[in-house]
């Protein structure tokens, strides 16, 4: 890999780290308020909203100054939303401005990979990208379930803190302070590595800043990949594995409190054996699938959705536990050749950072419409077991789907090459 790839990863590994475990100890502040549970999804649908919002804006931006350095300054967005919270500001309002410092954080760090690694390297890249990405949500989730355990919520430095923290902004304070201040360091830490990161020397041609010329750039890019045969199918084959999977996030929170009994440290702890799965998963394709050979993975997707209604069927830990290890592996081979061959093309087709800012706006609209689904559905009382099992249903069916569409166009094109040739 090239100069100041690892270094990249490392960054993206500190980022994502603090992301995972700050959503874990966002939960148990809403909890300590005493919110009902459908308020934990919008968390993550406030933190995906400018994603969606700002996806004409994040792109252009992402090429207009070096990526390494506006990544160590979305770093800082997060810090203030780190702040936000310790000063008592609603955690979904404060994990809105975490999401404003991702969503410019997304297109330069995708954009970067694409700008320093070849295309024969993209999908290997991308397995490093994958598994720093989930190692960092197996980690994250662990480190979250531990800071928001008793033992140290309990200790006489959490009490100090929050007592210290309450005197300075008038306020009760959070029993959540000292793990705060944790994640607070683990987001500097992150933008230090980001500013070792040397320049890749890309450059791209500056465009307008008006903001309708802006939206109009965006929407003919977005509609340029959308179009194109290959960003096409990987464009809607990571939207929905992205909308699902974050919606499924919580789900197996749920679903580990309501079926298995186990309190919201341990649940954390469940989610890491997904992205056990997940990390082998993506490491496998890294090294094992060619960009040439991306489509030949889709049936692991309908494999994916069974494994979820599987899951949803478990009464046991002992049996659900090894299916969300299989689940994981099967996704993290489904995302990262998609996601490689989504990136090669977008980049053909546009530049870097526009092609990671249409690709973020699609998957980060699938997240927010399945995430308000989600919420809406528990307000109404549905059941957690049959919620997953509809979502596991909806991704094997959509995965066939998008089966039959390849091998469709796939056919039609070797009879126009065939014709042509004759």
């Amino acid at each position: 890999m090239p100069p100041g790839f690892h270094r990249l990863i490392a960054a993206q590994f500190a980022s994502a780290l603090a992301d995972n475990a700050l959503l874990i100890v966002a939960i148990a502040i809403l909890v300590e308020q005493g919110l009902p549970g459908w308020w934990a999804p919008l968390l993550k649908f406030s933190f995906t909203i400018s994603y969606v919002l700002l996806a004409p804006f994040v792109g252009p931006l992402a090429d207009a100054v070096p990526k390494a350095r506006l990544m160590a300054w979305m770093n800082g967005v997060k810090v203030v939303g780190v702040m936000a919270l310790l000063v008592g500001l609603h955690p979904v309002a404060a994990f809105a401005v975490v999401g404003l410092g991702a969503a410019a954080y997304a297109p330069a760090k995708y954009g970067l990979v694409t700008e320093l690694v070849p295309p024969r390297r993209l999908v290997a890249a991308n397995g490093w990208i994958e598994v720093s990405v989930v190692g960092a949500a197996l980690l994250g989730t662990v480190l979250g379930g531990l800071l928001v355990s008793d033992l140290l919520r309990g200790s006489a430095w959490a009490v100090s803190s929050q007592a210290q923290f309450a005197a300075w902004t008038g306020s009760a304070g959070t029993r959540c302070t000292l793990s705060l201040l944790a994640l607070f360091a683990v987001y500097g830490v992150a933008a230090w590595l980001n500013l070792g990161i040397p320049d890749s020397g890309a450059r791209y041609p500056r465009s307008g800043m008006h903001p309708m010329a802006m939206v109009a750039d965006f929407r003919r890019a977005n509609r340029a990949l959308w179009r194109d045969a290959s960003g096409g199918l990987s464009l809607a084959v990571t939207t929905l594995f992205w909308g699902v999977g974050a919606t499924l996030q919580f789900a197996v929170l749920r679903w580990a409190a309501d079926v298995l009994s186990l309190p919201l440290d341990r649940a954390a702890y469940l989610q890491a054996g997904v992205a056990v799965g997940v990390v082998a998963g993506a490491g496998w394709a890294g090294r094992c699938i060619p960009l040439s050979q991306a489509t030949r993975v889709l049936p692991v997707g309908v494999v994916l959705g069974l494994l979820m209604v599987a899951v949803a069927a478990c009464s046991s830990l002992g049996v659900a536990l090894p299916l969300l290890v299989l689940a994981g592996a099967v996704g993290g081979v489904l995302v990262v050749p998609m996601n490689a061959l989504l990136q090669h093309r977008g980049c053909q087709l546009l530049s870097a950072g526009r092609s990671v800012a249409v690709q973020g706006f699609n998957e980060n609209l699938s997240i927010l419409a399945m995430l308000a689904g989600y919420a809406a559905l528990l307000a109404l009382d549905v059941g957690i077991v049959p919620l997953m099992a509809a979502f596991g249903l909806s991704i094997a069916g959509a995965m066939a789907l998008l089966m039959w569409r390849e091998h469709r166009l796939g056919r039609s094109q070797g009879l126009s090459d065939a014709e042509a040739a004759g």
